[in-house]
């Protein structure tokens, strides 16, 4: 358990090593992302006549947009893999909620991907959970010990 925590603290911290500027740029763009996403679902939810008035739809479309704005102000400001990952599940129900309402219904509701915004929010949160997939595998690499050329993993001369 202890080896699985130390893992998910893994992060760029303020390393400038390429693979953490990397890592760094990728919880940038994974937070923007999920924060553009939470503001397509707010304006989705508060325009007249919008999901607000949809029964359970409505109240989850502004979970989303609350959540989506904290959890990407959070992946930022964190930038460790637990946040990637916090990030990547989100996304991805977000993105599974959405397959299912156009797919069979959700909660007594079918969307359509001819919505207003549905292909766009789609292709946001694809974006994102790419980008949190590449942030979370740069943390992974950043962590991984690094040997210098000469040296066994444990530091002894060759």
């Amino acid at each position: 358990m202890d080896k699985l925590r130390a893992l998910l603290a893994v992060g760029p911290g303020r390393s400038r090593r390429p693979q953490d500027l990397g890592a760094t740029v990728g919880f940038v763009v994974g937070g923007a992302l999920l924060i553009w996403s939470a503001a397509v679902h707010f304006h989705l939810w508060s325009e007249t006549g919008g999901y607000r008035s949809i029964p359970t739809i409505g109240p989850l479309f502004l979970l989303q947009s609350i959540a989506g704005l904290v959890i990407g102000i959070g992946v930022v400001v964190v930038r460790r893999l637990w946040a990637a990952v916090i990030g990547l599940g989100f996304v991805l129900s977000t993105i599974a909620g959405f397959l299912l309402s156009v797919g069979v219904g959700l909660f007594g509701f079918k969307d359509s991907w001819l919505a207003p915004f549905a292909k766009e929010a789609f292709t946001i949160e694809i974006l994102a959970a790419a980008v949190f997939i590449a942030a979370a595998v740069l943390c992974l690499v950043g962590s991984a010990p690094h040997a210098r050329a000469g040296t066994t993993p444990a530091g002894n001369a060759t």
